[in-house]
């Protein structure tokens, strides 16, 4: 199981490059001229190109917890390829050591254009200790769950609003919401969205995902 679901992440058909980049802020007026001078048609193009903007950085609640500077942080993140990027991420750490318990960290790293679900390390304490420890201890049962969390392509929060994924596990993955109100399946809340990696897109969430049984 463990060799398929790595074939399936190493074949991952290459995206065409997403374009992250902040939209352009600036004022553009003419000269001489104050704030009574601006148009309204500029104002309400400035309204939309700031909407863009927030639209590209990451949100949700749990986004201050993230460290403001260093490889942890937003922009170093987006340096690293997702694995890598997590194990800087201290929000991450219990999700990191079992992405290593389960060898994955190479071929998720190697994947091109994912989004992956990433559980905080608060959504690995709402998991009983006795449950979560068994999960530890099966590395064929631990890659299902962790590929669960991974489909293919950088998910936009436009994708989410109602969005139908195959998980590389091979299970159906459901997301819901709008703005910055995020759920997967209906259980998970994503607590720090559209962060970036250097070939993936994160959400933080809440609760840890279990595909369905089979």
């Amino acid at each position: 199981m463990t060799a398929s679901t790595a074939q399936k992440l190493m074949l991952i058909p290459a995206a065409a490059t997403l374009a992250f980049g902040l939209a352009a802020c600036g004022g553009g007026g003419s000269e001489g001229g104050g704030e009574k001078d601006a148009s309204p048609a500029a104002d309400k193009s400035s309204e939309a190109d700031g909407g863009k903007a927030a639209m590209d950085e990451p949100f949700g609640p749990a986004c201050a917890d993230v460290p403001a500077d260093g490889a942890g942080s937003f922009d170093g993140m987006a340096q690293d390829p997702v694995a890598t990027a997590a194990g800087n991420n201290p929000e991450l750490s219990t999700l990191v050591d079992a992405v290593g318990k389960a060898e994955l960290g190479d071929t998720l790293n190697s994947a091109e254009d994912i989004t992956v679900f990433a559980p905080a390390n608060a959504a690995f304490e709402k998991v009983p200790e006795k449950d979560l420890n068994a999960l530890l201890d099966d590395k064929e049962m631990l890659t299902e769950v962790l590929t669960y969390h991974v489909v293919e392509g950088k998910q936009t929060p436009a994708d989410l609003e109602k969005g139908d994924f195959t998980s590389l596990q091979g299970e159906k993955v459901a997301t819901s919401g709008s703005g910055e109100d995020f759920k997967v399946n209906d259980e998970a809340s994503v607590a720090c969205g559209n962060v970036q990696t250097s070939n993936a897109t994160v959400y933080i969430i809440d609760s840890v995902l279990m595909p369905p049984e089979k």
